[in-house]
């Protein structure tokens, strides 16, 4: 068991994103222009599974080369996962686990890459190494496409989403405003977002291109009759509309439109259908031919057409994630600071984690105006060029 403390574990979790690998990717570059501080940095093989199994990557093995074109490659290089540990009062052990498999490898640095789940587990793991006499320092480098951390101005993986989320919407319009006069009258996106409604709110920014849209959000209980009288009124106004309807968008009692009955690895409602569900209805109501798709993991998953400045936020976010267990820091998560809005210019802070773990940002009301928004104030537009 190794009693020099220098070593650094890094792993991903969750979901991954179009630019996750970018974090690592400044992660393990910033922990290598310290080699007097910062001994071998380990990645978890399938995110914090890796550690309970003690599967840990010598990233030092990987050239400079391969770890810069971390910055340009999609998806989870070292593998991520779908667990969250449970409280320490109820399974204590798997928590100790973790400090043992720290203690044989001498790592006094831990890196997690996530949400908000993660940035929980990463501050318990903070409060049993104390608890335990164990020098760790943990620090959450942040990751959700849902864009609902808090004290952030954004998420790394959420601006590549709202532009792919914006583009698909404005270029599937186009082509069903083409074919209304004769075929199909709406479109409807499902995208994710099961309780913050930012990625949906991209898809409204189609009304800049004058496209005739609504958006379904999550923070907004759903009016059926609302909904069906705002579609009619713009295909009779425009011959064609658009639906983006988020994953979580839900009736008055709470129930998702998408709701499966099913329980995902986090023990959140397994959601996924409703665009047909909200496409169904405009059938039935209005006779309306219709077309419908579900972005799914091609939303998160889309390297091709990824926000530039997602990506050097993703980097620099990792970046100064090394730079704060340097300088000393524990259970903080770097954060972005907007400090303009036009032309969009922000800094790196940072945030404490017991305010950021299990607390989720939804849009400010003031960002929509109705569940049949046609233009949601610009959210997404400045973080997803």
């Amino acid at each position: 068991m190794s009693t020099d403390l220098t070593n650094a574990f890094y792993a991903q979790s969750g979901g991954v994103t179009s630019v996750i690998n970018a974090s690592a990717c400044g992660v393990i570059e910033t922990a290598r222009k310290h080699p007097g501080r910062i001994g071998k940095l380990y990645a978890g093989r399938n995110g914090i599974i890796g550690a309970l199994t003690e599967e840990l990557i010598d990233t030092g093995g990987e050239s400079a080369e391969a770890i810069a074109a971390l910055r340009g490659t999609p998806s989870g290089a070292f593998g991520s996962c779908r667990y969250k540990l449970k409280s320490l009062e109820k399974n204590r052990r798997e928590y100790e686990r973790l400090i043992e498999v720290f203690k044989a490898h001498g790592i006094g640095y831990f890196f997690y890459n996530g949400g908000g789940d993660s940035a929980d587990t990463c501050f318990k793991v903070s409060q049993l190494s104390q608890s335990m006499g164990y020098a760790l320092q943990a620090i959450h480098v942040p990751k959700t496409i849902d864009n609902d951390l808090p004290l952030t101005d954004c998420c790394p993986g959420f601006g590549s989403v709202a532009k792919y989320v914006a583009v698909s919407t404005i270029e599937a319009s186009f082509d069903v405003r083409s074919m209304a006069a004769t075929s199909t009258k709406v479109f409807v996106l499902e995208v994710m977002g099961r309780h913050a409604g930012w990625i949906a709110a991209a898809g409204g920014l189609a009304a800049d291109q004058g496209i005739p849209v609504v958006v379904l959000f999550p923070e907004i209980e759903f009016d059926k009759a609302r909904f069906i009288a705002r579609v009619d009124a713009l295909v009779k106004q425009h011959g064609y509309c658009s639906v983006v309807v988020s994953e979580g968008c839900h009736h008055p009692d709470g129930t998702f439109l998408a709701e499966q009955g099913t329980r995902d690895a986090f023990g959140h409602a397994q959601l996924g259908g409703a665009a047909p569900v909200v496409a169904q209805m405009i059938k039935d109501a209005l006779g309306h031919k219709f077309h419908w798709a579900v972005a799914d993991y091609l939303q998160r998953a889309a390297r091709h057409i990824a926000s530039a400045t997602d990506v050097k936020q993703a980097y620099e976010l990792g970046q100064r994630a090394v730079e704060l267990a340097l300088e000393g820091r524990n259970a903080v998560m770097p954060t972005i600071e907007r400090t303009s809005d036009v032309p969009y210019a922000y800094r790196i802070g940072s945030a404490p984690l017991e305010s950021v773990a299990n607390v989720e940002k939804p849009m400010p009301r003031d960002s929509f105006r109705t569940t049949a928004t046609a233009s949601p104030r610009s959210a997404g537009a400045t973080c997803c060029r």
